[in-house]
Parts: C-alpha cells; structure tokens; sequence
C-alpha cells in the first residue's frame, strides 16, 4: 500500500509537470499560427527576407543544441551519482543559455535600433511575440538552473533534485525542440 502511494505521489509531478508543457504546445502553436498568418503582412515595411541573418540564427541553433547536449550529460552524471560532472554540465548549459540570450536580445536591439520594431507591422508584431516568448521561457530557465545549482551545492544529488534536474532537463529539451521549429519556420523560410 505504501509503495502504490510513494509511486503515485513521485509521478504526480512529473504527470503536472508534461500537462505544463502541453499548454506551452498549445501556446507556441498558437503563436507559430499567428506568424504563418501574419508573416507577409509588412505594412510596405521590411519582410523576413531582407531582415533575418541565417549564419546567426544558426549560430544560436548551435548554441542551444550544443546546451541540450550539455543538460542531457548532466542528467546522466546525476543518476550516476558523479555530482561534480552533474553540475559542471549545467554550468556549461547555462553559460550557452545565457550566451543564445544575450544573441537574442542584441538581435532584437538590433531590428528595433534601424527601426524595425514591434510596432511596425504584423509581421514584426507576431516575430517579436514568438521569439520573445522562447527567450522568456529560456531565461526563466537560466533562473531555474541557478536556483538547481545552489540546491546541489547545498544538498548535493538528493531524489528532490534529481528530480529537479530531471524536470528541467524536460524543459530544455522542449524550449530546444521549440527553437529548431523557429530557426526552420522563421528564420529558414524567409530565405527559401
């Protein structure tokens, strides 16, 4: 009776924590649709084409890619109990987080320093409000590792932050998953 009950009370998390990102699916659906509406609606303005640099998108690809990778092996050095590669692996995917952050909002800099801000047209609005909305989602991320980082240098591999890690591993993966669907969508389209 006990081990049904532990066995249910370590899966609800996980089970809350997949219907989260399904609304965030739902979300991010409902954003790649507004943008596949909206995108050639430039009010005489600058189109995709003439805007998006590809070689820096795919330089941020890489980055996120290369973090996912990293955040993987942290998972792995964790439920083998090496704590140190553990958290050196999500050191490392925190610094490529936060480096495709720091990219994402020098390209926003960027397009809105020639003008080319939010404002200016559907098309920009619904840019800005997809791409803005991944990068919300991976900065409170880079907060979630953070936080992940003190917890294991004050308690070490305990099951709440294997958990932990095994949850934000879920949700970096996801936001990577995200990303290459923007980089294809987004970026890849408008020079196709």
């Amino acid at each position: 009776m006990n081990t049904a009950t532990a066995t249910t009370s370590n899966d609800a998390p996980f089970f809350g924590f997949w219907l989260y990102l399904m609304s965030d699916c739902l979300l991010f659906g409902a954003l790649f649709a507004a943008y596949a509406v909206l995108h050639g609606n430039t009010f005489g303005g600058v189109s995709a084409a003439g805007l998006f640099s590809l070689p820096y998108a795919f330089v941020e690809t890489l980055l996120l890619l290369t973090s996912s990778f990293l955040c993987g092996l942290a998972v792995l050095a964790a439920h083998r109990n090496r704590p140190k590669l553990a958290a050196a692996a999500l050191v490392l995917t925190l610094a490529l987080g936060l480096s495709f952050l720091g990219m994402e909002v020098f390209e926003f800099h960027r397009f809105v320093a020639a003008g080319h801000g939010w404002q200016q047209s559907a098309f920009l609005s619904s840019f800005f409000t997809l791409v803005g909305t991944h990068g919300l989602h991976v900065a409170a991320a880079a907060v979630w590792m953070i936080l992940l980082l003190v917890h294991l240098w004050r308690t070490g591999l305990s099951a709440g932050n294997l958990r932990r890690l095994t949850l934000l591993s879920l949700f970096w993966h996801f936001l990577d998953v995200i990303w290459i669907f923007i980089f294809t969508f987004v970026y890849l389209w408008s020079v196709l």
